[in-house]
């Protein structure tokens, strides 16, 4: 195996377990991260708004990083050789 092909494909697992953690921790109606760390803020603070900000531009990050490693994986993979 290629050792191009090798750190793409352990990049790839990598991106692809942190995708789907990152989708479980979005938000439903009222679950998800936001209202997990509701309770810990006051009531008049905007921290879950940041949160789920936050949350959704990593969750779009690891997805171009999956589709481009995919994407190049099906480029340089040779099977058998």
């Amino acid at each position: 195996m290629n050792v191009l092909v090798g750190l793409l494909l352990g990049i790839h697992v990598v991106v692809s377990i942190a995708l789907i953690v990152l989708v479980l921790l979005h938000s439903g109606k009222g679950t998800g991260v936001s209202s997990m760390f509701s309770g810990m803020m006051s009531p008049t603070s905007t921290g879950t708004g940041i949160i789920e900000k936050n949350l959704d531009r990593f969750t779009i990050v690891a997805a171009i990083i999956f589709a481009t490693t995919t994407l190049l994986l099906m480029i340089t993979y040779r099977p058998g050789g």
